[in-house]
């Protein structure tokens, strides 16, 4: 995949139907996650030759990472097709056969809770007790209870009271805390122990939500999202196969890998002439391929038809005419600045500030034999000393403490025998920063505490992943931070120039990616469909200028 040469030739030449320019639109598409490669099916499938894909890494894939262990697959990244109806993801597994071996174990109807599904969690205290059943049960069903309560905000259009700030991790520690204090039938020891679990569910959804802790996620906002009905699903064979599938129809020689982008040049002006040609007088473009992807020294971008060129980190120049980017909110929020010239409108850097994003990581540890029971579906760590506090926020000598559980994966005869723990926000940095035997031995001394059990051996193997330090990622999916709005995602998905820039070529810049989809943020179908959204603008954008050409009065 390091060649870019494109064929310009085509049967059904989309742009030969348009009313100015007779030839192929070129087309770049900013990253090869889900989002970059279902814009580029999309747009081949429709008679588009010229596309290009640049992609930053040395594979494919984006946030999707699978590592093969023996006959299984460990997901570093994407894990679950998150509901089945409607579901593209879920669709192209299904008719591909990806899920004929997914287990029971691996497939769970209702809301997801990590990977605890079959058999029973263990709930201990850093005092090696074992929370008795019924008590765990108690509050699991009172805490789902205020789970249904921070959906309502939106779904029902409840104004947010003040003492909320409104936060979901603040409303429910409030109003689980009201309610745990007055229940007049349990014990004071009961309470505390209560009170302590809520800080590790809490925890616990500061994982499945990607945000360094509920108090961050807006609770006004915090319904949006809305879930596809069905189960959910882990790929036996691996996400990476759903990766494959997409990519199979892509010829090789459209998507180039190990290639950053440095800057993206849009609406061409006159400021940018003078730093091309200052740059071709220092010899420093490349001939991108033979098809003249790249700008030859002198020549106008608007001369030769394009109103864009990316500027490489090879040094290189490449025009087009539309580019996708598929950037993640944290690469986004990160290098916008630098990233486009001329800058973004302001409001749509305001909601890349304004929208979430953190890390959850994964950390897989793996065993010669099981320590714990056969029931025993994960490894709950709550920490008794926690009931009260109000931020469950870590210094950096001290990350372990935001690791919330450790799951058994199931089943032993494809994992061997396996924990996955779960940690997110800034501690899951500072765990990126040590190296595998100081994670085995803090996780280790953790498991020993926990369970009371002083024989647990270290793991003959640990496998973590870093989505925060990765510069082409920069943490591993978004949400609604306080402030922030389901508008954000649109706003971030706007293309440019907007629509009333009449002088302007249309449709230069697109976005795409999990962060640009209102409703399906943070999912791979988000991803993916939101890819499939960009190419179709460009799509109907043609077949639009197309029909107005047809029906133009002869003079």
């Amino acid at each position: 995949m390091q060649s870019c040469e494109i064929s310009s030739d085509s049967t059904d030449d989309p742009l030969s139907r348009g009313p100015r320019i007779h030839r192929q639109p070129r087309i770049v598409v900013i990253g090869a996650g889900l989002a970059g490669l279902a814009a580029t099916k999309t747009l081949l499938r429709n008679g588009f030759t010229d596309v290009t894909v640049l992609e930053a890494s040395d594979h494919i894939g984006g946030r999707v990472q699978s590592v093969q262990h023996g006959k299984a697959n460990l997901e570093l990244g994407a894990t679950w097709i998150h509901g089945a109806n409607g579901n593209p993801v879920y669709h192209l597994a299904e008719e591909n056969g990806l899920l004929e071996h997914t287990t029971d174990g691996e497939r769970s109807v209702g809301r997801i809770s990590l990977y605890a599904k079959n058999g029973l969690a263990h709930y201990h205290t850093n005092v090696g007790k074992r929370i008795p059943k019924d008590v765990v049960e108690e509050f699991g069903d009172l805490y789902n209870e205020v789970y249904e309560l921070t959906q309502e905000f939106f779904q029902n259009g409840k104004p947010v009271c003040a003492e909320s700030q409104n936060s979901v991790g603040v409303f429910t520690r409030d109003v689980v805390r009201k309610r745990i204090t007055m229940d007049p039938e349990d014990p004071e020891s009961t309470k505390k122990l209560k009170l302590s679990l809520l800080q590790q569910y809490l925890k616990v959804e500061s994982c499945e939500s990607s945000s360094p802790s509920m108090d961050e996620v807006s609770l006004s906002e915090f319904g949006e999202w809305t879930e596809i009905p069905g189960a959910h699903y882990i790929i036996p064979e691996g996400f990476m196969k759903i990766v494959q599938l997409l990519s199979q129809d892509i010829p090789s020689r459209t998507i180039c890998l190990s290639k950053p982008v440095r800057c993206i040049h849009w609406n061409y002006s006159a400021q940018h002439q003078e730093v091309i040609t200052k740059t071709s007088d220092t010899n420093q473009l490349n001939n991108h391929n033979e098809n003249n992807h790249s700008l030859e020294p002198h020549k106008d971008p608007l001369i030769l038809g394009h109103p864009i060129y990316l500027e490489c980190e090879d040094e290189e120049w490449i025009t087009a005419d539309h580019v996708i980017v598929t950037a993640s909110l944290g690469v986004l929020k990160q290098n916008h600045e630098a990233m486009f010239s001329p800058s973004l409108p302001e409001d749509k850097v305001l909601a890349i500030e304004k929208l979430g994003i953190s890390t959850t990581n994964k950390i897989f540890l793996e065993y010669e034999e099981p320590f714990w029971s056969p029931e025993c579906n994960s490894i709950q760590f709550v920490w008794e000393d926690e009931a009260q506090l109000e931020q469950l926020v870590y210094p950096e000598e001290l990350w372990y403490k935001k690791i919330c559980c450790f799951d058994v994966l199931y089943p032993p005869e494809r994992y061997g025998y396996m924990l996955n723990g779960w940690i997110c926000g800034q501690e899951a940095l500072y765990m990126e920063r040590c190296d595998d035997e100081t994670v085995a031995e803090i996780c280790t001394e953790l498991l020993r505490r926990f369970t009371g059990n002083p024989n647990i051996p270290k793991p003959c193997r640990v496998l973590r992943s870093s989505w925060g330090s990765n510069p082409f990622i920069r943490g591993s999916y978004s949400f609604t931070r306080v402030g922030s709005s389901g508008g954000d995602f649109e706003r971030l998905a706007m293309p440019l120039p907007y629509a009333n820039s009449t002088k302007a070529s249309p449709l230069q810049v697109l976005f795409a990616g999990e962060a640009t989809h209102r409703k399906y943020y943070s999912t791979t179908h988000g991803a993916l469909l939101s890819g499939q959204r960009e190419a179709t603008r460009l799509i109907e954008m043609y077949q639009d200028s197309h029909r107005t050409e047809t029906t133009k009065p002869k003079m």
